[in-house]
């Protein structure tokens, strides 16, 4: 063998070797919701706990009503997001993902939403100072034309990639939209709009994957 591919052969062999291993960490488990914490909008003596979002058949199921959100107990830093979603109704509704969500709970929360309606899908908005606009509300337009989400009931994947103040959001393998943000970490929340939405596949993944407690 010739001595210099056996040397080039033996260095990416060591490279791979020393390479770090991807973590992986899962959000959600797909028979409970553990881990995470329901937010709601609701009048005095009003509970809808366990009906707004609730685990049925490895989804997690959102009814759309009350208004509000459920989030991570945990915050994180650099990560990417892996999530697959559908519309559970017979149409296209609001919904969306929280990335960098600060703390004090309320309905309308302080972090950057990416929107999931069928005519602002891509869109990024939200209370956190986004790079290039100006506030006190954020919002950002998708950067591409039209938006590659598929038809009602049908199973999208999407992915966001945090990292420092900086978002990137793919949806079904299409880069959507990207923005720097003020905020480097954050909970993550799956947003309660008024209609029927399903997620499921939901997890973390980042070779520098942290978490704040």
């Amino acid at each position: 063998m010739n001595i210099r591919y056996f040397l080039a052969a033996l260095t990416a062999a060591v490279f791979i070797s020393c390479s770090p291993k991807e973590k992986i960490e899962t959000l959600f488990n797909g028979e409970n919701l553990d881990g995470w914490k329901v937010v709601l909008k609701a009048a005095e003596g009003e509970t809808f706990e366990g009906e707004t979002f609730y685990a049925q058949d490895g989804v997690l199921r959102v009814s759309g009503k009350p208004f509000g959100y459920i989030r991570t107990e945990k915050k994180y830093t650099d990560y990417t997001l892996h999530l697959e979603w559908r519309w559970a109704g017979e149409e296209g509704v609001d919904g969306g993902v929280f990335n960098r969500l600060q703390d004090g709970d309320k309905v309308w929360p302080l972090g950057v939403q990416l929107q999931m309606t069928p005519k602002d899908m891509g869109v990024l908005m939200g209370g956190i100072k986004i790079e290039g606009l100006e506030g006190p509300f954020y919002k950002k337009d998708r950067i591409v034309e039209e938006s590659p989400e598929k038809p009602v009931g049908e199973w999208n994947e999407m992915e966001f990639l945090c990292k420092g103040g900086e978002i990137k959001v793919w949806l079904n393998g299409i880069l959507v939209n990207e923005a720097v943000c003020d905020a480097t970490s954050g909970y993550i929340a799956l947003q309660s709009e008024g209609g029927a939405m399903d997620f499921r596949n939901i997890y973390l993944s980042n070779r520098t994957l942290q978490t704040e407690r």
